[in-house]
């Protein structure tokens, strides 16, 4: 698999065409603050939908939705110069 991309017949150049053009970190942060929502969104569905019962998986689902607030909060200060 050396020189190739996880597929038999895609040579590694071919395959690092298919990656998008790097970003400026700005836009990287931008993109990334667009996309968090709807992270927050699918731990809060998958949080909802476990039962009581489920002690760990609710947790796991609440430190996810706590770590993806702390994110946006490091993206907004680091997008706003502080």
């Amino acid at each position: 698999m050396s020189g190739r991309c996880g597929e038999a017949n895609l040579p590694l150049l071919r395959c690092r065409a298919l990656i998008p053009a790097p970003t400026n970190e700005r836009q990287a942060l931008e993109r990334e603050r667009e996309e968090l929502p709807r992270q927050i969104a699918t731990y809060q569905a998958e949080l909802d939908a476990t039962l009581p019962g489920q002690t760990a998986r609710r947790e796991r689902f609440m430190w996810q939705i706590r770590r993806v607030h702390k994110r946006m909060a490091e993206i907004e200060a680091r997008l706003s110069g502080g």
